[in-house]
């Protein structure tokens, strides 16, 4: 009703007889509202108010063309009268259920002062009520002179109250001057009113009923996880407030301090429920200080020092920079000065002592304003050139952590920044209230949601949850990880606090990806395949998936890249820019481009994400992982040797008289333990990138081209265009003419003692990289190397004598995604490492 009363005045502007249909379909729908409550007898006399009260206002709003403009006060004697009518018609309803009751206009009994330059209605939403206080005395007289006069007339004064109590439906928002003249409260004040007359009559308690149940730890439109907060002091419910938290006005827990009346936020539709209650007082810093000493808030189990997480919107930053020639003092008098005389709302205040800069958070529709103040106030300054610049950025939100126990409870900034930093969001100013209950930040409004969600999370308000897109989701390993993840599922949100919600999941020709990636908690796991191939999918579209993952505004996201697909690696260095994580075995970065590679690289760095391909080398065993903790402990690498080919362990092991070298790759590529395209296996290729992605590691700038490689297959089956169909039959039946060539190497390996292997060898010392079939001896670690084993060796300092030796089961599918998994939980631990 106020909006459309506020859409009244601001037509009447422009076009009378569009305010005048305006007016009339408030009025209407007031009056019919009215008449399905109650009977004529008592509803006319109602009714012909509310006409004679339309009339009225037609004739204020009838000059405003004249004038061209909206006075302050007419706005607010307006936009009044929908809490005027609505208290009427709740007065009418109870007047039929025969309850003695009566109303009151709060026009005639609630006299406010306002600071000046503070008239007008404000915003929808604002956390001010525009300096309107209470005159106490005043007031307080006028009720009494009511309740004395109307009271007697009712009956009140004859009720015996341990029976039945009368029922006062008061108007919320409006009030008047002590000049007589009609005011408001400004946009959602009703709380104050509720809370200004609840100390007026000494109230044992105050209720709030809403459409939530009580206060939120978030906003629960923004953060899914958000869940109400059973109690609140009131020092912690004015902060959430005024950062942002709706369902509250900062003001309304003023008038019940004193007499520490309890304010209960419930929920209308949902009345059993016991909501959020209000009460008592935070320690003061003094108190606190004299407690005992400063402890990490992590140290007490089960106490979390927040109680909330807001943000304030539509926010802009007004800087002054340079002027440490003017003076610090005499530079904060003069801005914060010009804020106060323009009627500037300043949200947030920083300052720079070394070059006296000031940067203050505003409204941003008074950001201009804000801007106009300081090159008047400092309008000598800048013509001297004592000043460097006067700056306005927009598109701003100020995201504030809210509690009591943050108070002599340290880490708590620590993990609010690093849950920030974790989901790649930049923060523009900092600032911490005096009381130590509350934390704020600046950040850009596009990234506010993901930083709440972010916070959130990290104060274990909720579980992490993790946002994943899976590539390749219906290939061999891709299937074998939607199955290791589905059946993991309940166990990783029980041991880590993890949900993994699956928001995307595709093959080379279809993608599906979920309708609602806010609400829910994601595609179906068990039941992908068949989503993929549904009439929900749609196209695989690269450029599609990247722009849904960029637009999560879950902090936590993750890109599973289950296949070899060059195309897809050429999405990496805009994901990981973006803050989006990778996991997966795709070697066409590891082991393409330098260039590239190393622009990846930067990337993660950069952007402080992970980019997780332990699985690109040995499937599940930890050689990535081994190899940097030799690095990073200072330890020098010289030799990396071995085998980390499954399929060539497997092939070269089961080559006999009764089996032949193309049987052998038969038995491995039914057993899924080759590439789709075995000629990666048999080339060398597969086990060369691999080796490239070592080299790296250590700091060899080494391209595939540069290990020297030696193919168990001809050239020219190498380069055959064969047909996808027809691929492996034909494969299979060409590498017949290297059986007996093969089988001769084999034999002459056994003859001298030894086993034929296919091997790696990295010499850092000299940058040399091979890929080769050798014959080993009994004392080298690979003689031993099961069908379907990967093992890599590193010499280095520290082990000289004897190489440590990483070694185990590395071939098929369920390996494979064994690791990718592996890389999965790393990443997930990293999220909740602030929480552990």
């Amino acid at each position: 009703m106020t909006d459309l009363l506020v859409k009244v005045v601001d037509s009447a502007l422009v076009d009378f007889e569009d305010a005048e249909a305006n007016l009339n379909e408030a009025v209407e729908s007031a009056i019919a509202l009215l008449k399905e409550l109650a009977p004529p007898e008592i509803t006319d006399p109602i009714e012909a108010r509310f006409r004679s009260n339309a009339s009225d206002i037609l004739s204020v709003v009838q000059s405003l063309r004249m004038i061209n403009t909206v006075p302050a006060v007419t706005m607010e004697v307006v936009t009044g009268f929908g809490e005027i009518w609505s208290a009427q018609t709740l007065h009418a309803y109870l007047q039929t259920q025969g309850v003695p009751c009566d109303w009151i206009d709060a026009r005639e009994v609630l006299v406010v002062k306002s600071e000046a330059g503070n008239s007008g209605l404000g915003e929808k939403g604002a956390a001010s009520t525009g300096g309107v206080t209470p005159l106490w005395a005043e007031t307080a007289s006028r009720v009494a002179k009511w309740w004395n006069v109307s009271g007697k007339k009712q009956g009140f004064l004859d009720l015996d109250y341990t029976k039945s109590s009368p029922i006062v439906v008061v108007t919320g928002f409006v009030a008047t001057t002590s000049d007589g003249v009609p005011t408001t409260l400004k946009r959602s004040g009703s709380d104050y009113s509720a809370t200004v007359f609840a100390k007026l009559t000494g109230a044992s308690r105050v209720c709030m009923w809403k459409n939530t149940d009580g206060v939120y730890t978030a906003d629960p439109r923004r953060v899914p996880e958000a869940f109400p907060i059973a109690s609140l002091k009131y020092d912690e419910a004015m902060e959430l407030a005024y950062f942002g938290a709706q369902v509250l006005h900062p003001s309304a827990m003023v008038p019940c301090i004193d007499d520490n009346i309890p304010v209960y936020v419930r929920n209308i539709f949902n009345p059993a429920f016991e909501g959020t209650v209000i009460q008592g007082r935070c320690q003061s810093l003094k108190e606190v200080g004299e407690s005992g000493k400063v402890k990490n808030w992590r140290s007490k189990s089960g106490e979390v020092p927040i109680k909330g997480i807001t943000s304030v919107d539509k926010t802009a930053l007004v800087s002054l920079e340079g002027a440490s020639a003017i003076g610090g003092a005499n530079v904060v008098e003069k801005f914060m000065g010009a804020m106060a005389n323009h009627g500037i709302n300043v949200l947030i205040i920083t300052q720079a002592s070394s070059e006296s800069s000031i940067t203050v958070a505003v409204p941003e529709n008074e950001g201009k304003r804000a801007v106009e103040a300081i090159k008047d106030a400092f309008e000598l300054e800048m013509s001297r050139s004592t000043i460097g610049s006067i700056s306005l950025l927009e598109g701003m939100s100020i995201v504030a952590i809210v509690g009591e126990g943050m108070a002599m409870n340290s880490g708590v900034s620590a993990t609010f920044m690093s849950s920030l930093s974790r989901a790649n969001v930049n923060i523009r100013l900092i600032a911490q209230g005096s009381s130590e209950r509350q934390v704020a930040v600046v950040v850009d409004a596009n990234d506010a949601s993901r930083a709440l969600r972010a916070a959130h999370m990290a104060f274990t308000l909720s579980e992490t949850e993790v946002s994943v897109a899976i590539l390749g989701s219906t290939g061999y390993v891709g299937s074998a990880l939607v199955k290791q993840i589905a059946a993991q599922r309940e166990l990783l949100a029980e041991r880590l606090g993890v949900a993994c919600r699956i928001s995307a999941a595709g093959n080379s020709r279809k993608v599906i990806i979920g309708k609602d990636s806010k609400d829910s908690r994601g595609l179906d796991i068990e039941n992908l395949p068949k989503l993929i191939e549904s009439e929900d999918a749609m196209d695989f579209d690269l450029d599609l998936i990247t722009e849904m993952m960029e637009a999560d505004v879950n902090p936590h996201r993750v890109i599973i890249d289950c296949t070899d697909s060059e195309s897809v690696s050429k999405y990496y260095n805009r994901w990981l820019s973006n803050g989006i994580n990778i996991v997966g075995p795709n070697r066409n970065v590891g082991a393409g481009s330098l260039d590239y590679y190393k622009s990846v690289v930067s990337a993660q760095k950069e952007n402080s994400v992970n980019w997780g391909y332990e699985s690109s080398v040995g499937s599940a065993l930890p050689i990535l992982t081994t190899l940097r903790d030799l690095l990073e402990t200072g330890d020098t690498v010289h030799t990396i040797s071995g085998s980390v080919s499954g399929t060539m362990a497997y092939v070269l092991s089961h080559i006999s008289e009764e089996v032949s070298f193309s049987d052998a790759v038969r038995r491995a590529v039914d057993k899924d333990y080759a590439e789709t395209d075995f000629r990666e296996d048999l080339s060398g290729r597969d086990m060369a990138r691999k080796v490239v992605i070592l080299a790296r590691q250590i700091g060899l700038d080494v391209s595939l081209e540069d290990v020297e490689v030696e193919s168990l297959i001809p050239e020219d089956i190498n380069t055959k265009a064969y047909k996808r169909e027809s691929l492996e039959a034909d494969l299979l039946e060409d590498i017949k003419v290297v059986n007996d060539y093969m089988f001769e190497r084999v034999k002459a390996a056994e003859a001298d003692g030894r086993h034929l292997r296919y091997k790696f060898t990295i010499n850092v010392d000299t940058g040399k990289c091979k890929v080769a079939l050798g014959s080993v001896q009994n004392t080298d670690p690979l003689y031993r190397l099961k069908a379907n084993e990967n093992l890599v060796a590193f010499e280095t300092d520290r082990y000289t004598v004897s190489p440590l030796i990483v070694k185990g089961a590395a071939a098929g599918p369920d390996l494979a995604a064994a690791g990718i998994f592996a890389d999965l939980l790393r990443l997930t631990r990293a999220f909740t490492a602030l929480q552990i």
